[in-house]
Parts: C-alpha cells; sequence; structure tokens
C-alpha cells in the first residue's frame, strides 16, 4: 500500500491539468486528484480561445449582409442582440465545464473544488485546512490578465470581463498591441462598438513577421478601428460633467477626433465613461477601458518559495525540459511556467510528463516550429522563424505575394490577403510561414505538418495547386521577391 494518499495531484483544471490528469489515471493506472479553485477548463474552455473564438465567428457576420447584396441576394442589414449571443455563449461554456467534469470523473479522478497550495514536496493543503500527500505533484495553475501599475487602474477591464459585460460599450480604448488587444479590437469593431487602440511600440504584434503584421495593422484601421501606434495613457479617471462641452457630448479638452462619446444619463452610481489622457497629448471619453498590457503565472501563494522553487521574474516556475522543477517530486506545465503559453502546447506538455512520470518513458517537450494564429480580420497564421529572424540566422529568400481574394474583389471590397515563404538559401528548407487570410489559422494547420516534417521549397513546388483557392499561392510561387 503507498504511504500517500495519491500517486498524482494536480493543481489545476485547465486543458493542461485536466489532460494530465485523465491520461495518467486513465492510462497509466495511476490513483489522481486535482484541485481547481474556479472553472474546469481553465482560461482557454472560460475565459480565453473558445468564447473569444465564438465572438469571432459573432463579429463576422456583420459584414455578410453586404457581400451578399454584391451577389445579388436580397439581405438586409441587421443588428446584434449581445444579450441574446451573451446567454447563448454562457449556456455553451457550462455545456464545456461539464465535460470537462466528466471526462476527469470517468477516469476516476477525485475533484476538490477548491484552492490548494503546498505545504511541502508531498502534501497538499486545501481551502478548508484538509492536507492531501502525493507521491507528484503537478502545477498546472495556468496564468491571468494584469492591469499596469498606475494610477485609477481599475477603472478597466481585462480580457476576462470582456464576456461578462451586461451590455456591450458604445467605445471602447483598448490598451496593447499583442494578439488578445488586437483580436478584441476586431472583434468589438465587428459588432459595432466604436474602438479606439492605443500601443506604446512601433508596431502591433511584436516578435510576429513585420509584413504580415504590417497588413493587418492596415487592414484594421480600413475597418475603422482608431489605431495609434507609439502611444501610451498617462492618466485615467471617471469623466466628469466639466469635461463635456454641451448636451451632444463633445469635449471641451480634446480635440475633434478625440471626441468619443455623450454622458450617460443613468450615470449615477459612480460607473460609467472613463476620461482618458494620452502621451501624445491626446483626450478622449470613453464607455470602457480595456487593458491588455499583459498576462502573469498564477503562482503566487501558493508556497512554492517555501520550498525553493525556483520563480523567474514574472513569477513564472523555472522547469527543465521535462517540465521538472528544482523539487523532484514537483513539476509543472502551462502558462504558469511562461514558455509557450498555448493551450495546445500545455496539452502536450502534459501528456509528456505523464510518458515521463508515469510511464517511464522520458519525453522532452517539443517546443520547435508550433503553429499558431491570431484571430484578427483577417486572421494571421504562422510557423516557424519570421523573415527578420530569419535573416539574423542565415542568408534567405523570401517569397511573398499579395492580392485581393476572389470572393471580396467580386464584391468590391478592398480586403487583400498575404502568403510567404521564409527559405533557407543553403538547404531550401522552409524556415517559414506566414499567411493573412480569411481563415488563416485553419490553413496554418495544415501547412505546419509540412514545415515540421522538413520541407523545402522544391516540395512545395511539386505540389499541385487547388484552384480557384487562395491558399494555392502558397505552392505557385516560383521566384523570390528578395534575398536577406
Amino acid at each position: 500500500m503507498s504511504d500517500y494518499d495519491y500517486d498524482l495531484f494536480v493543481i489545476g483544471g485547465g486543458s493542461g491539468g485536466v489532460r494530465a490528469a485523465r491520461v495518467a489515471a486513465g492510462e497509466a493506472g495511476a490513483k489522481v486528484a486535482l484541485a481547481e479553485e474556479s472553472r474546469y477548463g481553465g482560461t482557454c474552455v472560460i475565459r480565453g480561445c473558445v468564447p473569444k473564438k465564438l465572438m469571432v465567428f459573432a463579429s463576422g457576420y456583420g459584414d455578410m449582409p453586404a457581400e451578399a447584396r454584391a451577389y445579388g441576394w436580397d439581405i438586409a442589414d441587421g443588428s446584434f442582440d449581445w444579450t441574446k449571443f451573451s446567454g447563448k455563449l454562457n449556456q455553451e461554456l457550462d455545456r464545456l465545464e461539464q465535460v470537462y467534469r466528466n471526462l476527469l470523473s470517468g477516469s476516476g479522478v477525485e475533484m476538490f473544488d477548491c484552492r490548494a497550495r503546498l505545504k511541502d514536496a508531498h502534501t497538499v493543503v486545501l481551502d478548508d485546512g484538509t492536507e492531501k500527500t502525493a507521491k507528484n505533484v503537478l502545477i498546472a495553475t495556468g496564468g491571468r490578465p494584469v492591469r499596469p501599475e498606475m494610477e485609477n487602474a481599475g477603472l478597466g477591464i481585462v480580457s476576462d470581463d470582456i464576456f461578462h459585460l451586461p451590455e456591450l460599450p458604445k467605445s471602447i480604448l483598448i490598451i496593447g498591441g499583442g494578439y488578445i488587444a488586437c483580436e478584441f479590437a476586431c472583434i468589438l469593431q465587428g459588432l459595432g462598438v466604436k474602438v479606439t487602440q492605443y500601443y506604446r511600440g512601433a508596431q502591433i504584434l511584436r516578435g510576429f513577421d513585420d509584413e504580415a503584421r504590417g497588413l493587418i495593422a492596415e487592414s484594421m484601421r480600413e475597418r475603422g478601428i482608431d489605431l495609434h501606434t507609439g502611444t501610451n495613457i498617462v492618466e485615467m479617471r471617471r469623466a466628469l460633467p466639466e469635461d463635456y462641452e454641451d448636451d451632444d457630448g463633445h469635449m471641451a479638452t480634446a480635440p475633434v477626433e478625440a471626441r468619443q462619446i455623450g454622458r450617460r444619463e443613468d450615470d449615477t452610481d459612480g460607473q460609467g465613461p472613463v476620461w482618458v489622457k494620452a502621451t501624445n497629448g491626446r483626450t478622449g471619453i470613453f464607455d470602457q477601458v480595456l487593458f491588455a498590457t499583459g498576462r502573469r503565472p498564477n503562482s503566487a501563494d501558493m508556497g512554492l518559495e517555501d520550498l525553493g522553487i525556483e520563480l523567474g521574474r514574472n513569477g513564472q516556475i523555472a522547469v527543465d525540459e521535462f517540465s521538472a522543477t528544482s523539487v523532484p517530486s514537483i513539476h509543472a506545465i502551462g502558462d504558469v511556467t511562461d514558455r509557450v503559453n498555448l493551450t495546445p502546447v500545455a496539452i502536450r506538455e502534459g501528456m509528456a510528463y505523464v510518458e515521463t512520470v508515469f510511464k517511464n518513458n522520458p519525453t522532452p517537450v517539443d517546443h520547435d516550429l508550433i503553429p499558431s494564429a491570431v484571430f484578427t480580420q483577417p486572421e494571421m497564421g504562422t510557423v516557424g522563424l519570421s523573415e527578420e529572424a530569419a535573416r539574423e540566422q542565415e542568408p534567405v529568400d523570401i517569397f511573398c505575394t499579395s492580392f485581393r481574394p476572389m470572393q471580396s474583389a467580386f464584391a468590391g471590397q478592398s480586403a487583400r490577403v498575404l502568403m510567404k515563404l521564409v527559405v533557407s538559401k543553403e538547404t531550401d528548407k522552409v524556415l517559414g510561414c506566414h499567411i493573412v487570410a480569411p481563415n488563416a489559422g485553419e490553413m496554418i494547420q495544415l501547412a505546419g505538418i509540412a514545415i515540421k516534417m522538413g520541407a523545402t521549397k522544391a516540395d512545395f513546388d511539386r505540389t499541385v495547386a487547388v484552384h480557384p483557392t487562395m491558399s494555392e499561392e502558397i505552392v505557385t510561387m516560383r521566384n523570390p521577391v528578395r534575398s536577406a
């Protein structure tokens, strides 16, 4: 009989923790428990990927009537009902959370709906003071969005709050230029919100291919998003009556282009519009301010420092290639390690952990050539090196094309797409693929297989195109547009 209550205790019920728990129990025969202080499914299912993608779908229908009319359909413009959508969204999230619970219970995992922290290398303490022992502990507590350290930052919301708004704002200021900021800018604009976005950097989507992110920025502006780079906020507070010039809600202190919304007659409880001043001197009033300025691992107040577990500057748990911490019985996976913060990566890390610890098959986590997508409008799909990163590594040829796709061109729309390959001069291997187009996420998944296998440009050239499609351009680019 084991000296411990469990073979494995998982702290965190997100995608990575749930996968590790149920595979360890169901396939490896381990006795497993899991503690989750919030909702099962974690950031991805409850506060991230899933509800966000459903909002992406919803926001895309706004353009459909105009495009349909160009194709001969007699369709009138409609209006978006946030209450109807959000009610159905919450029903879907409830359903998915129950799926996660069923997967765990069906695998024999014991669940504790509470917060857990570590007492020592083999002891977990639950909220009610109950102590549970385990031979192995896996930390999969994920991360959370954070607000900047500035006065009145609490007046702004973060990405977790978007899904719980009682009503859509008429206007919103989004602070940040990463994928979360840009995705919500496109989503909310598509739902009829007047969107302004400030980013302190020179260009949005830092770290992605310059050409691809440049096209997305241009497309966002064309769609009506008031995007300002090289800009941050220096002051924010509740809007005051003297901030308004007249009954139309025009501001006395702001340039005309910064005027956003009128005073709300129901603003009697201290809630309501927020006045903001930017580094460029621009001022404005917004129904909401969304901070999309970063995330932080959920590692605080877990007893980690007392055990000598190393934490990084942002609070991330330091682990090796097998997700092991400096304490042999304790491992960590997912966003709490701040390696590659993507749901499928956390799941892979959880699977590799079970292989290593419970199946006697040491399996390092492979973080190389991970495809990903940014669900802006249009989407961006990417895998491998950007042109900028590749040319720092070796001489490369760049194959690139940008064009108006057939569907939108016929409807008289100006939207453009981009297909790009970054190719090694020496080996002809495709080092990176970048697509900006509708459904780019679907395309990059398949391109990622070829690039992960080490495909060369000659392999792409030998592939017969599927015509007429947007994606055929990825195999018909014969001559490089430049070398770097």
